[in-house]
């Protein structure tokens, strides 16, 4: 991250009561268009008890939580008590607590006034920016003219450093790790600029576990090297790199086999187990790519859209040439992400006939079919079939794969271990009803959802074309490993209008 100043105070706010925030929106963090730059302020909010004294040090981190049901129902706090503070860090002193403590209260004046809360708002000269995650509330405060964007990055950048150390980011976990907590955020940030962000980093000198150091303790070299999320002197007997590319297919089809909706979300997960500061270079059959160089392929070419790289790459070169040149980060990350909005062909195509028998039975009769070419299997299949809530005595027939009812879950499930390309395989199922309804509204209704995954494929058609490993002091042989997955993400066809007998 760049070295301009973003934060003065840093908060985390627990919202104990309500899955949601006051404007609706669920627990993903939310985004804004760049204001004003924040001094970053953190508050961590919890109900209950009266909250202890603002710490007189200036420089304080404030961890807190929303009492009752939802930001609609907090209180003020001379009022109602209802932000008890469990951390507090100002990293300038320009701010004062008492702009943290009013964050609940102003984010209920903005509710009344309109149902979509900004995720960004001023109050008295004062910037207000947050992300929610999970039941979190992550706040930064600034008064200055800061680019949001960056403030915002560093927001998810402290709930992905706090989840690699604590597993799960929640209130408890804040508690019973607020040491260490402090110690992450005075390294991430000093005095409102942001330094080290890399998990494997802070690692190395912020630890879990408590053990006497049998060396003078002193900063990772990659602190102040310009690979920040690589240290230098790594060895490795073995050599190897291991690349993933993993495609998320979602498809939504109405009842009548129209698709509806369909895109592809990728990503690239790489691990690396090499010696020395090696730099990577991978090619891929991106359409753009071809076409910056004048170069023609026979091959299929595809065209990536809201592509999001890993800091590692080297961005001027990537817009220059296309070529994805970076020193990987030692172990498991993600070098990227991408997205093709595109008519997707349903892998596993799925159709369903309901039958009503005077309302006393219903039955479902089930046609799966792979559309991916013969050599390419499915593994794992789950279909999940809705049935009414007040269905029983269920019958099922079916010529491969098991069936079974999840009353729990109100649904049918057919599970088919491995789905051969080509195949088609029916199930039919019945079910008593015992009590007579009205038919069911069709905004309640809920669509057949289906799960899967298959290996050595990509529904992109996306290929690495090469990944050369180029280490000029070590000059070390070395072993690429490349492996393809198609799973499904939100795929879901629609049910038909059951027919009466």
């Amino acid at each position: 991250m760049d070295d301009e100043e973003i934060c003065a105070w840093f908060a985390i706010l627990c919202d104990r009561g309500a899955k949601k925030c006051g404007s609706g929106r669920d627990d993903s963090c939310s985004l804004t268009p760049p204001l004003h730059q924040p001094q970053l302020q953190l508050n961590l909010a919890r109900p209950s008890s009266p909250p202890p004294p603002p710490s007189p040090n200036p420089s304080t981190l404030a961890i807190a939580g929303i009492d009752g049901h939802g930001v609609g129902n907090l209180l003020p706090r001379p009022q109602g008590q209802a932000l008890q503070t469990l951390l507090a860090r100002n990293y300038r002193g320009d701010i004062p607590m008492s702009a943290v403590e009013k964050f609940p209260v102003l984010l209920l004046e903005a509710e009344e006034e309109s149902s979509a809360v900004p995720p960004c708002f001023s109050h008295e000269g004062i910037n207000y920016l947050y992300i929610k995650h999970n039941n979190l509330y992550l706040l930064a405060l600034t008064k200055r003219n800061s680019n949001a964007t960056e403030i915002l990055l560093f927001l998810h950048k402290v709930v992905a450093v706090f989840t690699e150390y604590f597993k799960e980011l929640e209130e408890e976990s804040i508690r019973d790790n607020f040491v260490i907590i402090y110690e992450l955020l005075d390294e991430m940030m000093d005095f409102g600029y942001p330094q080290t962000t890399e998990t494997k980093i802070l690692q190395e000198y912020i630890t879990q576990e408590s053990h006497k150091l049998e060396v003078q303790a002193r900063p990772p070299i990659a602190l102040t090297n310009a690979v920040s999320w690589r240290s230098e002197g790594i060895r490795y007997r073995k050599n190897e790199v291991f690349l993933d590319v993993i495609e998320s297919v979602n498809l939504l089809v109405n009842s009548n086999g129209n698709v509806l909706r369909s895109e592809i979300l990728g990503a690239i997960k790489m691990k690396c187990y090499l010696s020395g500061m090696p730099e990577l270079r991978l090619g891929l059959n991106d359409k753009v790519m071809f076409e910056s160089t004048g170069r023609t392929s026979r091959g299929k070419q595809i065209e990536m859209e809201d592509v999001k790289f890993h800091q590692c790459v080297r961005l001027s070169r990537f817009e220059n040439d296309r070529t994805i040149s970076f020193i990987p980060p030692d172990g498991e990350f993600e070098l990227m992400s991408y997205r093709l909005n595109t008519a997707v062909k349903p892998l596993i195509w799925v159709e369903c006939v309901v039958e009503n028998h005077s309302n006393t039975r219903i039955e479902y009769m089930l046609k799966a079919k792979a559309q991916f070419k013969r050599r390419s299997t499915a593994n794992n299949v789950e279909i999940v079939v809705p049935v009414p809530e007040d269905a029983d005595t269920p019958r099922f027939r079916t010529n491969t794969g098991s069936v079974h009812y999840a009353p729990e879950k109100c649904a049918i499930i057919w599970k088919i271990k491995q789905f051969g390309g080509g195949k088609e395989f029916l199930m039919r199922a019945e079910l008593g009803l015992p009590s007579v309804k009205e038919q069911e509204p069709e905004r309640k209704k809920r669509p057949i959802s289906v799960k899967f995954e298959i290996p050595y494929f990509t529904v992109s058609g996306i290929q690495v074309r090469y990944l050369k490993i180029i280490e000029p002091k070590l000059q070390y042989p070395s072993l690429p490993w490349v492996r393809y997955i198609t799973q499904t993400g939100e795929y879901e066809v629609r049910l038909p209008e059951p027919t009466q007998t």
